[in-house]
């Protein structure tokens, strides 16, 4: 039966930019209390989101119940005790800093600044579903440039996606889902040949986890006032996925641009504290950073010994081959594991953020009642 409600819809359809109907909202990982429920389970693992299994830093938490006092006050909408704090901790100025409410925020804003219907955005694929996204809200075309068949960066394929109409180029390293990572040395030979009107973001959001050889320095072209950007966030190794804060570092005259379209409020006055906070706990840092590698390790072997392979990862997650993601998805939410599966391209592989101790152990046992 077609209601009033729906003829409201019918009539607007027409009047929705036309660009958004080629969008599909972003899905994120289910939450564990939809799991326990739907299979009547008493307890689950979430192994879906690349979070932070080990929590927060305790000074961050310490500086969020102080902060709590003020939330009738509307945030510093400059977030400059954020933004000096940021550029102390990576040797930049503070004008060479932008805050976001996460990456994502980041990643449409710069959609708004630098794309018009026509233009195009090249990116590794697979790689971050929501460049697409940025790029689709805008009228923008995406170009996919292929990874190797181990899903390594290639520079020349990607270089040779580059047109006259091309206005960004995301560089995620390490990669979500993949892990994999460009080293220093191709960055050199990508920077060396790209053309000057295109803008560069590197996506760093996993960096601080980055212990491989050769490693990625964007900040040497941030301090030169290059047309790079880098993106980093606090979701991730500081733990504060819940606060949703994230940052680019770029020449203050980019991030002018950007500022344009910014809300005027965007980092919440929780967050900022938090996240000032956290950059002070080196010892939090380092332990997640140990850890995290002893669990990718830990995981690593324990699939290997159940006959499957991850692709390498410098990450805080790992793509395995199961040569069925999404039925390996299912059959182990049923088992209280909770992974990725679906991501484009990746149809025979499940991504398992690292977790604790017990978590990936958790994730093991039930894999291994797959085999």
């Amino acid at each position: 039966m077609h209601t009033e409600k729906d003829r409201v819809v019918d009539r607007l359809y027409p009047r929705v930019r036309e660009t958004l109907h080629q969008i599909r909202p972003y899905v994120p990982g289910r939450p564990a209390a939809d799991v326990m429920r739907e299979f009547g389970l008493a307890d689950v693992v979430k192994l879906a989101s690349n979070e932070n299994p080990f929590g927060t830093s305790p000074r961050a938490r310490e500086a969020v119940f102080e902060a709590a006092r003020e939330m009738h006050r509307y945030p510093d909408g400059a977030t400059t005790s954020l933004r000096k704090a940021i550029a102390a901790h990576l040797a930049l100025n503070s004008d060479q800093v932008l805050v976001s409410n996460g990456s994502d925020e980041m990643i449409k804003m710069v959609s708004e600044t630098f794309l018009q219907p026509g233009d195009e955005v090249v990116a590794p694929f697979p790689s971050f579903a929501q460049y697409g996204f940025g790029a689709n809200v805008m009228g923008a075309k995406m170009v996919h440039a292929p990874l190797t068949p181990t899903f390594f960066y290639d520079v020349d394929a990607l270089l040779a996606c580059i047109t006259e109409r091309t206005k960004i180029v995301y560089l995620c390293s390490p990669n979500n889902p993949t892990g994999t990572w460009l080293t220093h040395a191709q960055a050199e030979s990508y920077m060396a040949r790209v053309p000057d009107h295109v803008l560069t973001v590197f996506d760093e959001a996993y960096v601080e986890y980055v212990d491989a050889i050769d490693p990625l320095d964007t900040l040497r072209w941030v301090r030169e006032g290059r047309a790079v950007l880098s993106f980093r966030t606090f979701s991730k190794m500081y733990g504060l996925a819940g606060l949703r804060l994230g940052y680019a570092l770029g020449n203050p005259g980019i991030l002018s641009f950007i500022e344009k379209v910014r809300e005027p409020f965007n980092a919440n006055a929780l967050a900022q504290c938090a996240a000032e906070a956290a950059l002070l706990d080196t010892a939090f840092v380092e332990m997640v950073r140990r850890k995290t590698k002893e669990g990718r390790r830990q995981l690593e072997a324990g699939v290997q010994a159940l006959g499957y392979h991850t692709v390498p990862s410098q990450g805080n997650f790992s793509l395995v081959y199961t040569g069925n993601g999404r039925e390996t998805f299912e059959r182990l939410q049923r088992l209280g594991v909770i992974v990725r599966a679906g991501f484009p391209g990746l149809d025979a592989y499940i991504r398992v953020s690292i977790g604790t101790f017990e978590e990936n152990e958790r994730f093991l046992q039930a894999l291994a009642t797959l085999s």
